[in-house]
């Protein structure tokens, strides 16, 4: 078996390669290749669907539990904002730069040393199986929700995202809403007391003031923000219809569906929801894997950004190396001691739950 130390110099070299290779969500096929030739090096079976590839460890057993690392390979397209080449990884300072460095090729490396870390151990409390998925930033139809079909039932899950190895321990989900609102159209000229735009007006002031009753101890109150309007064509003709659009973030008191039927029962327009499945995520902060990085001096928060436990339906915890706010930024880097880190404790928190003691 590989030392950390080795592991965690071919984790940064496989950054390293995956920064250089672009990888826009649905559009991950090189990366994915990438990732292959890793688990190859690393003699671990794998299997691959679209761009999505997991493993399972040497010892799995059908009467234990299963457990899920996942983090993902795609990335967002860079900003304008970029000094450096987004595409070429350049250390300077202790910082590894380039795109998806930190959100999430960081976490992804890191999981992928700690699973070759366990891989061949025997008598391990749980199954392990990793997925090195695609489309998390795109919240596409081919990601890590495309592979659960593919995998045994999960009893809980470690989703590799920048936490600075903290355990978020709950994640608020994401309903989008359009709202349309409908008026009369008519001239400019005239009087209108059926404008939709001046209709739009007293619902925007709702979602910006409205208050759900139940606050999450973790996560705190569901958000509602008005994020894009759109209406009219000419100056001088009011029109017949304004369009919202409403980001929801919503707390692990709620259902999506519990939300969407308040607001419903409360705005006098017409609402359709782009999904429903984009649900909070939340562990028990008393589950032995929370309580395993509790004992190493880990804190726990709740997490105001989605990721893919939003498409889980197990228990499950956020946890990476890296910043949060370096996420999607321009000149995005890590630093190297992060993922030395990153390995270090994952292996740690892993060590003190999936080991009988």
């Amino acid at each position: 078996m590989k030392t950390i130390e080795n592991l965690t110099l071919e984790a940064i070299s496989l950054l390293r390669e995956l920064i250089e290779t672009p990888s826009f969500s649905s559009e991950e096929d090189k990366t994915a290749l990438l990732i292959e030739n890793w688990f190859e090096k690393n003699n671990i079976p794998f299997q691959r669907e679209n761009n999505n590839i997991w493993a399972y460890n040497l010892h799995f057993d059908d009467a234990k539990p299963t457990f899920l690392l996942n983090s993902h390979h795609d990335t967002v397209k860079p900003n304008l904002g970029y000094t450096l080449d987004p595409f070429t990884a350049i250390e300077e300072g202790g910082k590894l730069f380039g795109l998806g460095s930190n959100d999430a090729g960081g976490c992804l490396v890191s999981l992928l040393a700690t699973f070759a870390h366990f891989y061949a151990m025997e008598n391990l409390s749980h199954n392990i199986v990793i997925v090195a998925s695609a489309e998390e930033e795109s919240s596409g139809p081919n990601g890590l929700n495309s592979v659960l079909k593919n995998l045994p039932e999960l009893d809980c899950a470690i989703v590799g995202e920048p936490t600075e190895m903290q355990l978020a321990i709950a994640e608020k989900g994401l309903l989008v809403l359009d709202v349309i609102v409908k008026g009369t159209a008519s001239h400019a000229a005239h009087q209108n007391f059926d404008n939709p735009i001046y209709k739009a007006t007293h619902l925007i002031n709702w979602f910006n003031t409205y208050s759900f009753e139940k606050v999450s101890e973790t996560l705190g109150p569901v958000k509602m923000t008005v994020t894009q309007i759109n209406a009219g064509k000419q100056h001088n003709v009011v029109p017949s219809e304004c369009h919202l659009v409403v980001d929801i973030r919503v707390n692990d008191c709620y259902s999506n569906e519990e939300i969407l039927k308040i607001v419903t029962e409360n705005i006098d327009a017409e609402i359709k929801p782009r999904s429903l499945h984009l649900r909070s995520s939340s562990i028990d902060k008393n589950h032995k894997l929370v309580q395993s990085g509790i004992n190493l001096g880990r804190t726990t928060y709740g997490s105001p950004t989605l990721s893919d436990q939003s498409v889980l339906s197990c228990q499950s915890l956020k946890l990476g190396p890296g910043n949060s706010l370096r996420s999607h930024s321009a000149d995005e880097f890590i630093f190297i001691n992060e993922i030395e880190e990153g390995i270090s404790l994952y292996t740690k928190i892993l060590s003190g739950f999936l080991l009988k003691n």
